[in-house]
């Protein structure tokens, strides 16, 4: 796979790293020259390109392999910079997948399919999902956001109360748009069925659409 990052920062070289090790061809575009020309001669991360310019830039973009790329990742930490990249990533170089990086939750609303972001990751509110998932019991809780906000992965920790609980998976009557990915209980990974029995205290990893959000809450927590 061809993936471009705009960003050469932790954030772009961890990124880059862990792509590149799994044998894509990675570019990183970013326009502190100094510190291309310094990862370059460390020829860090291993096997990287990288190109000094700003990827706000029609120019830059093509020069990095744009035109090619299967996926762009505009990751920098400014914000109206992941914007701009993604709209001519997307409206010039028809890019198939588009990810941005948020960096003031507060723009989070900006990052959608206007802006040519097929998928957009904000930090404070991932870290702040996970934080709730670990502390809170019988909530609905979003941790990541798919095809501009159509999907969604949440988690839920099943009450004793909940309508959900010691009965089997397909017996709930989860609505087709929605499944359940993973249940942790006990520190252990299931993979569930449908003839999976449900745990008060279990972690239910679901995947639903904005269709089916209120079914699955309403199926999960009650009413």
């Amino acid at each position: 796979m061809n993936v471009v990052l705009a960003g050469g920062g932790s954030v772009g070289r961890f990124i880059a790293e862990q792509l590149a090790g799994g044998g894509n061809d990675v570019t990183i575009v970013d326009n502190d020259r100094a510190l291309v020309d310094h990862y370059k001669a460390l020829d860090e991360p291993k096997g990287v390109r990288w190109i000094a310019g700003d990827a706000c830039d029609l120019d830059t973009l093509k020069n990095a392999g744009l035109p090619d790329a299967e996926v762009m990742a505009a990751v920098t930490g400014d914000d109206e910079d992941n914007l701009v990249v993604s709209l001519l990533a997307k409206q010039e170089f028809g890019v198939p997948r588009v990810v941005a990086r948020v960096n003031n939750p507060k723009n989070e609303w900006m990052f959608n399919e206007m802006w040519g972001v097929d998928v957009s990751v904000s930090t404070p509110h991932l870290i702040t999902g996970l934080v709730q998932e670990a502390v809170t019991v019988g909530s609905f809780v979003r941790l990541l956001s798919f095809e501009r906000g159509k999907a969604k992965l949440a988690e839920v920790t099943l009450a004793d109360t909940s309508p959900a609980a010691n009965k089997e998976i397909v017996s709930l009557g989860f609505p087709r748009n929605a499944t359940v990915v993973a249940i942790l209980r006990e520190d252990h990974l299931l993979v569930p069925r449908g003839d999976t029995i449900l745990r008060a205290a279990d972690e239910v990893v679901v995947l639903v659409t904005a269709d089916s959000e209120d079914q699955v809450r309403s199926i999960l927590i009650g009413s």
